[in-house]
């Protein structure tokens, strides 16, 4: 039996529980790692260049926002139909899906780059920035965005790496980058007095390195999904569904952005540039739990797909019902960290006394609702892993444009700074209903009564 067979195979017979520990310990590690490049970035600068410096690094939340819709269009809608076809045993398909999406990410990477290098200053602007902030942002951006190819690299294709059974190479290529970060953050920051370029080369170069490593793997032919020259001929079919897969998170990324920006206007607005520091460190928080949510998911994601493929429904229910417990333990015990220990958190990125004072009611109210976003998160991905694309579109870009975007704008013209905070865990309960309205609506095809295939494992 060959590498992939072997390791795809369990999907369809192994026990749902020991399959998720094992492709979920290492995505969540994965994620947590991803998460820890951002953190460790903000201590350091927040530490080291002081706190305006983490109010222009939370500035750049938009473009990162996009540079990760890039990553999550392609690995997440490649990952998807890796997982799908391999179920299906078309091992060519799968071949074909990997060389496509090898070119679909430096199409979509220059995209990216090309228009933001071009007008940088505009887009600051447009994101709320000002004199003492715009600079730190230019300075970390204008090394950052060319790197994205490198990002959107490591992160597709680690994604892919475990859709075809490799969930510790694809776990190792994550820490492999956070390592290089950890390491180079205090010497180009401290060491060669870069400041928070420093911390952007550290960024790039550690993205870089976990690239190589996935795209290393990929090369060898001894594995059955492996690049080839047939592979790279670009096909409708194959572009069509890694796009229409991936739209859901890619949207979702996008509109986080949009609401990046106008929660930094709003911020500003009502408590100046400090206040957009400030939710830089709670967002820092918030970013770190739900890339624990998302690691799950990741590891449910092939679990689910194959079965899916495999037309196994009760395999693919279980597992559903698993990752929702799992996830809400994650988001809960965040939420009593940072509504129990808030101060402690804080000190990590600054000694600022006015930055601390505006940051610590904020976390408090913007985590009130925590509890509930497992839940959400989980019901939204598990849609998209069954190419359920509107369904997950709609669950992804409700809580953004239809509830927070307008609360944002409501709250902070009523109570202000007060106000924006607690627009987010307002939208948080809203969209938690909602994705509970489609669970019960799908229940059908969530909880089949009987197995669609005569001696299909029920476990």
């Amino acid at each position: 039996m060959t590498n992939v067979q072997s390791n795809t195979l369990e999907l369809s017979r192994g026990p749902v529980a020991k399959l998720l520990l094992k492709y979920s310990i290492p995505a969540v590690i994965g994620m947590v790692v991803v998460s820890l490049y951002n953190i460790v970035d903000r201590i350091f600068i927040g530490q080291g260049v002081g706190a305006m410096a983490i109010s222009g690094l939370a500035l750049t939340f938009p473009l990162m926002n996009l540079v990760a819709a890039v990553g999550t269009l392609i690995g997440v809608g490649a990952s998807t139909r890796l997982s799908i076809v391999l179920g299906m045993r078309d091992i060519q398909w799968a071949r074909n899906i990997l060389g496509n999406a090898f070119f679909l990410t430096f199409v979509m990477s220059i995209l990216l780059i090309t228009p933001t290098m071009i007008w940088m200053e505009e887009i600051l602007l447009l994101f709320g920035g000002s004199d003492q902030t715009i600079p730190y942002a230019r300075d970390y951006l204008r090394i950052v965005i060319p790197g994205s190819v490198l990002t959107n690299l490591s992160f597709s294709f680690s994604g892919m790496m475990r859709a075809v059974g490799f969930p510790n190479k694809s776990m190792l290529a994550n820490i492999i980058g956070v390592v290089f970060n950890v390491i180079l953050d205090p010497i180009f920051i401290f060491g060669f007095g870069l400041g928070i370029a420093g911390a952007a080369w550290a960024t790039v170069i550690s993205m870089g390195a976990g690239a190589l490593f996935v795209l290393y793997h990929f090369t060898d032919k001894s594995r059955e999904v492996h690049f080839e020259q047939q592979g790279f001929r670009l096909k409708k079919r194959i572009i069509r569904n890694i796009v229409s897969i991936g739209l859901a998170p890619f949207l979702m990324n996008m509109a986080a952005s949009l609401v990046s920006i106008i929660l930094n206007r709003q911020l500003y607005a009502t408590g100046g540039d400090l206040a957009i520091g400030a939710f830089g460190i709670i967002g820092s928080y918030g970013a770190f739990i739900v890339m624990m949510v998302l690691g799950l998911c990741q590891g449910v994601q092939p679990i689910v797909g194959y079965n899916f493929g495999a037309r196994y429904l009760k395999r693919m229910k279980d597992t559903q019902i698993l990752a929702i417990r799992i996830s809400t333990v994650f988001v809960c015990i965040g939420f009593l960290l940072c509504e129990l220990a808030p101060g402690v958190l804080i000190s990590l990125f600054t000694t600022d006394e006015s930055l601390r004072a505006m940051t610590l009611p904020g976390m408090r109210i913007v985590f009130a609702l925590f509890p509930l976003i497992g839940f959400q998160i989980t019901v939204a991905q598990f849609h998209q892993s069954i190419g359920m694309a509107g369904e997950a579109i709609f669950m992804s870009l409700s809580r953004q444009v239809l509830f927070l975007m307008p609360l944002i704008y409501i709250f902070g013209r009523l109570w202000g700074l007060t106000g924006v905070w607690w627009a987010l865990p307002v939208s948080d309960g809203i969209s938690t209903l909602t994705a509970l309205w489609f669970l019960i609506r799908a229940r059908k095809k969530f909880y089949p009564r009987r197995r669609i295939r005569p001696g299909s494992p029920s476990r």
